[in-house]
């Protein structure tokens, strides 16, 4: 599902990854752990094409990114990769509704068709009563799992999500790691995730430790 090899980044003349190799695949949950300022959260936005590597090849899904136009890769970002981090930077003016279908908008799929799909997505998440809600009006926990929502409307290959539980109190904390593990049972979806949370990290399938922007044998 994603392979990326020697993954290679500096900001001036500080490196923060040294060579990363990461394999993900189809329907796995994999959380990378470590300290902060280890590189983790550089990578998911590298892997997730928010960011550029120095060097390094990246393939998803079959397709090596390396050879997109920046078009191509705005438009593949926007099918395959769901986001999901720790601020759930939903748009304010807009409806929890609303919000979900902007991604599937801009893929231009049809309004009244995404419109159904993200109250499908919204009532299986436990809001079928805030759609019309805008974020100020919705706790913590209803906000981050708006933003899981809008991360699913366009059924992407991947959800890549940076601390999406920094934020929240570990009940509201357990409850979206649990939603994490039904998505993936119930429509194989495969997740990535950045996290401190070490319970959150125990309950994926696999767990990567990142030190000094390397990838560490955890044993």
């Amino acid at each position: 599902m994603l392979i990326a090899s020697n993954i290679v980044k500096s900001y001036g003349s500080l490196p923060v990854l040294r060579s990363v190799d990461i394999t993900i695949n189809k329907g796995e949950i994999v959380s990378i752990v470590g300290s902060s300022g280890a590189g983790k959260s550089t990578l998911l936005h590298i892997l997730g094409t928010l960011d550029k590597a120095d060097s390094g090849s990246i393939v998803i899904e079959g397709q090596s990114l390396g050879v997109l136009k920046p078009k191509q890769l705005a438009a593949f970002r926007n099918k395959h990769i769901g986001f999901v981090f720790q601020f759930h930077h939903l748009l304010p003016e807009f409806t929890a509704l609303e919000n979900v279908c902007i991604p599937g908008w801009i893929a231009g799929g049809k309004k009244k068709e995404i419109a159904n799909e993200a109250t499908k997505i919204l009532t299986n998440l436990g809001l079928a009563d805030r759609l019309n809600n805008k974020p100020q009006q919705l706790s913590g926990g209803e906000q981050q799992r708006v933003a899981v929502a809008r991360a699913l409307i366009n059924q992407p290959s991947i959800i890549m999500a940076d601390e999406p539980t920094g934020n929240l109190d570990s009940a509201r904390a357990k409850e979206l790691h649990q939603l994490f593990i039904d998505l993936r049972n119930q429509f194989n979806q495969t997740f990535l995730i950045v996290t401190h949370n070490e319970e959150l990290a125990q309950m994926s399938d696999r767990v990567l430790v990142m030190k000094d922007g390397k990838m560490i044998d955890p044993h």
